[in-house]
């Protein structure tokens, strides 16, 4: 796979499970080194930092997972400021557990739309909620990529859409980098200004969204099962597989 983002870039990378999303995330967050090729950040081949440089660089990297990776039984106020234990120490973060600083808990929770959340019990929370305190983690820690793994796949489709705008614009308003698998082709074609097709870990396309046919969508997903099958924008409104559908934004109906 050969891919380069520049900075301040929105990606959706799209494609039947399996394909190599999740990989590819771990690869870019840094949690695996390719076993070939190389990769680089910001200019530096990630295989030539020190120990140091990597735990650094891994500070700029956020990323949003579908599971959200929160502590249920701690307040949202903790879970929040965990965006900070790449650059806390041990004692600093002990520290927040017993007496948090909450104001940029606080201000993180204003963007997402729930300041109101901050001292109750995560676990308390519905799913769109928890997701909502995954991206203020992110907003914490602020680094300078977000990457965001299928981060809507277990919320209802009406939520789906508004938490995707919600990451778009957040991270448009501040210049982020924003990467994010999405298994809703509706929603990357409608947010994103560049849609990446992955097949059997490869770029099967890399285009703007007005360029994905319907008929390359039938190539990225042939195969396999109806329900990863996208409703693809067709000129007489129906998608490659003979279902009828809504023509998305932007393509002639």
């Amino acid at each position: 796979m050969s891919l380069t983002v520049a900075r301040g870039e929105h990606v959706a990378f799209i494609g039947p499970s399996g394909a190599g999303k999740t990989t590819l995330v771990r690869i870019l967050n840094l949690t695996l080194r390719p076993t070939s090729g190389k990769l680089r950040f910001d200019g530096r081949d990630v295989a030539d930092l020190s120990d140091a440089d990597l735990r650094t660089t891994r500070t700029r990297i956020g990323t949003i997972y579908q599971q959200q990776n929160l502590v249920g039984r701690l307040r949202v106020v903790h879970n929040v400021l965990a965006g900070n234990l790449g650059r806390w120490t041990a004692t600093q973060a002990l520290a927040s557990l017993a007496m948090p600083r909450a104001a940029p808990a606080e201000r993180a929770l204003a963007k997402v739309g729930i300041p109101e959340k901050l001292w109750a019990r995560t676990d308390e929370l519905s799913g769109g909620q928890q997701q909502r305190v995954a991206i203020a983690r992110v907003l914490v820690q602020d680094p300078d990529v977000i990457l965001a793994d299928e981060p809507v796949s277990s919320v209802d489709p009406s939520l789906a859409t508004s938490l995707v705008a919600l990451l778009r614009d957040l991270s448009q308003s501040v210049g982020k980098t924003l990467c994010m698998n999405l298994h809703s082709v509706d929603l990357a074609l409608t947010h994103f200004p560049r849609i990446v097709g992955i097949r059997d870990g490869r770029v099967h396309f890399d285009l703007a969204p007005q360029k994905v046919t319907g008929e390359l969508l039938g190539e990225l997903y042939a195969g396999h099962s109806n329900d990863e099958r996208p409703l693809a924008p067709m000129s007489h409104g129906t998608n490659p597989y003979g279902t009828a559908c809504r023509p998305l934004p932007g393509f002639d109906r």
